[in-house]
């Protein structure tokens, strides 16, 4: 079977450094067995666009995982990408970056038991779990 297919949720205006630091420990790093794929909006778009573009992406994976930055309380996106993924059945799972931990703000529709540290022996666990809930499992 091939690599499980993860989409990646993150606050652009202040974690896009994180992210890329994620993704591409994810491929070359990780001993996690999934793929990353950057399907982030590279433009500005119209809400209605951006929203069937992502829609479109998120049909197209196996999870969610959303990456908990500091500054989450302000991430309109991220709240709206992961109620896409729990409407289409995609599991969804959080790592904490830049900073923030268990104290920190979760965006609508995450749940703190479902969100761990940056470790990538957790988030293998977790994406073995995924495969295991999913509609793409």
């Amino acid at each position: 079977m091939a690599d499980p297919r993860a989409f990646v949720s993150f606050d652009y205006d202040h974690n896009l450094t994180q992210k890329n630091l994620f993704t591409g420990q994810a491929k070359s790093d990780s001993p996690t067995p999934f793929t990353v794929h950057d399907w982030s909006s590279k433009t500005v778009l119209p809400q209605a666009e951006w929203e069937k573009l992502i829609k479109a992406k998120m049909s197209s994976t196996n999870m969610c995982i959303v990456l908990v930055g500091k500054s989450m309380a302000t991430a309109t996106g991220v709240k709206k990408e992961i109620a896409m993924a729990k409407g289409l059945d995609v599991p969804v799972f959080g790592v904490y970056v830049d900073g923030a931990g268990t104290s920190s703000t979760l965006p609508a529709g995450l749940q703190r038991n479902r969100t761990m540290a940056w470790d990538w022996k957790l988030i293998a666990a977790a994406v073995k779990q995924m495969m295991g809930e999913g509609k793409n499992a």
